[in-house]
């Protein structure tokens, strides 16, 4: 599946419970995730949307890696199939 409509699927899913996905764009400050999570409760998460199968470019995981440091959580999401278990982890966090 491509990225675009497993974003649009993200985006809804995440309207659906209430929250919104901000779509982030990082001048001066590249590799950041795709979308800002922003559930209610303050719960936060950052979500690298990719097409099915593709993986995060190397300068995308050391700013994944820094966001972890942080406290934050980050996910690459791949494959639909996943954003119902991904909004739960995040709720439950």
């Amino acid at each position: 599946m491509r990225e675009k409509l497993i974003e649009q699927k993200l985006v809804r899913a995440v309207k659906a419970v209430g929250g919104i996905a901000v779509k982030l764009v990082s001048p001066g400050f590249d590799g950041m995730p795709d979308r800002l999570l922003l559930l209610p409760g303050a719960k936060i998460a950052f979500v690298e949307v990719k097409a099915m199968g593709c993986k995060p470019r190397p300068l995308q995981m050391r700013r994944h890696e820094l966001l972890r440091a942080l406290g934050f959580l980050v996910f690459v999401l791949d494959d639909e199939g996943l954003i119902g278990g991904m909004i739960d982890e995040i709720r439950t966090s």
